[in-house]
């Protein structure tokens, strides 16, 4: 008997002391983000409608790279249930490029990279905040600055012309993700966002009368997997 309570009395030392959120309560997280454009460019299609004539493979797109950044979130508990998650991640800079024409005058080619500062407030529900393992859903809206929005031909028809992203961008954000209450109030957390961003591209250059006109409804959606620690305060 005693020998069992000295085992029970060593395993609860050893588990961790967990800090379960309370209604007032900060949580910061530090993530490492990667964030993967989901685009969806008709490049082809409207540049051969604005020039009237069929100089892009119809199928030709404007493709955006990945990347990886370090991702800063602060969070606020009104109750055990329900917190408010603002998202402040630093610039993330995405390559730029034509894909997909090869059939067509201007041809594949690096147009350069923007770089967008990406804000976004969610509110949260936690299904367990007491236990271990704190599963959640929320939604918000993202707001994307355009800090670095130039970018250039380097190839065929438009090689030297101005290419802009024109607008900074206004959309929804879902969210889902979990938090691993551990001690002393630290926590481990994966997470991931869909978030909607739309711009439009502009080109301005000889074959526009050198005037700024729309070569792409672009829709960049990228998804935002991330993974990193937490602390309650």
């Amino acid at each position: 008997m005693k020998k069992t309570v000295l085992g029970l009395a060593v395993v609860a030392a050893l588990l961790p002391t967990m800090a379960s959120a309370e209604a007032g309560d900060w949580v910061v997280r530090l993530r490492a983000a990667n964030v993967a454009p989901n685009e969806d460019s008709k490049l082809g299609k409207t540049v051969n409608n604005l020039l009237g004539a069929p100089v892009m493979s119809p199928g030709a797109e404007l493709a955006v790279s990945d990347k990886v950044i370090p991702e800063l979130d602060i969070s606020y508990y009104f109750t055990k249930n329900i917190a408010a998650e603002l998202i402040l991640a630093v610039g993330t800079r995405h390559n730029v490029s034509v894909s997909k024409d090869s059939a067509g005058v201007v041809g594949n080619q690096g147009l350069g990279s923007v770089n967008l500062l990406p804000p976004t407030l969610t509110a949260q529900w936690h299904f367990n905040p007491d236990g271990m393992f704190d599963p959640y859903v929320g939604a918000g809206i993202n707001y994307t600055i355009m800090l670095d929005r130039n970018l250039k031909g380097s190839s065929g028809t438009i090689a030297g012309n101005k290419i802009k992203i024109d607008s900074d961008s206004w959309g929804p954000a879902l969210q889902a993700g979990f938090d691993v209450n551990l001690k002393d109030g630290w926590l481990f957390n994966a997470d991931v966002k869909y978030v909607k961003l739309d711009t439009d591209v502009k080109l301005k250059g000889a074959v526009t009368g050198n005037a700024w006109r729309k070569i792409d409804d672009l829709d960049i959606d990228p998804w935002v997997i991330s993974i990193g620690i937490g602390k309650k305060f």
